[in-house]
This record gives structure tokens, C-alpha cells and sequence, in this order.
């Protein structure tokens, strides 16, 4: 599962090899000061929900998306799977994304680490 870590002054997004693979991608960075908003989802597939839009990766509604999606005039990316159903939605300013929605087993604890630098 993906996971959500502190790097000094940057916040880093680590994929799994599967994840990878799924979503054509790497390990996203950026730095911590590009953050502007980060909110805990209690169901983080809402966020995936986009009608319209561009999606490049891995999707099963309503199961997982690891995928680069643009959609609303703005681009995301997504790691969401099943048993991680609540996650983080972190708003980025001035970064390639302008999002990045995360399921974890503790959003709280995620959105608190982010917050605390």
C-alpha cells in the first residue's frame, strides 16, 4: 500500500513495486511547503468519482485506483485500495499535481505529520 512520509522538509508519496506498475509511475515528492491543505477523507473513492476526465493507471470502482487522473480542471494523483477505504487528501500548490488522495489506515496520523512541519 502506498504510504505517506516526512523527508525532511519534503513530503514524499512511496508506491509499491505493484503500484508502480499499475499506475505508470514512480514515487512522488514535493516540498513540504507546497502544501496547502490536507483533509481526511472518511471515504477516500469518492475522490475517484470523476464523470469526465483522463485516467492513466489502474481502476476498479469502488475496490482501488492507483492512477494519474485529470478531470475538473485539475490533475490528481490516487492511491486507494479496498482495505484502506479512508485516506488523506493533500492539496498542492505550484507542483506538477494539484493533488494527491491517499488511503491509509490512519489519516489522522498521516494528516497530523504532514501538518506538524
Amino acid at each position: 500500500m502506498a504510504e505517506v512520509k516526512i523527508d525532511n522538509d519534503q513530503v514524499v508519496l512511496h508506491l509499491t513495486a505493484v503500484e508502480k506498475a499499475e499506475a505508470l509511475h514512480g514515487d512522488l515528492r514535493v516540498p513540504r511547503s507546497a502544501v496547502q491543505q490536507v483533509e481526511v477523507l472518511d471515504d477516500a473513492h469518492e475522490m475517484t468519482r470523476i464523470r469526465t476526465g483522463f485516467k492513466i493507471g489502474m481502476r476498479v470502482p469502488g475496490q482501488a485506483t492507483v492512477a494519474v487522473v485529470r478531470g475538473g480542471g485539475k490533475k490528481m494523483f490516487i492511491a486507494i485500495h479496498g482495505d484502506t477505504p479512508r485516506g488523506v487528501r493533500i492539496v498542492l500548490d505550484g507542483q506538477s499535481y494539484d493533488e494527491w488522495v491517499v488511503g491509509t489506515a490512519d489519516p489522522e496520523g498521516v494528516a497530523a505529520a504532514i501538518k506538524a512541519g
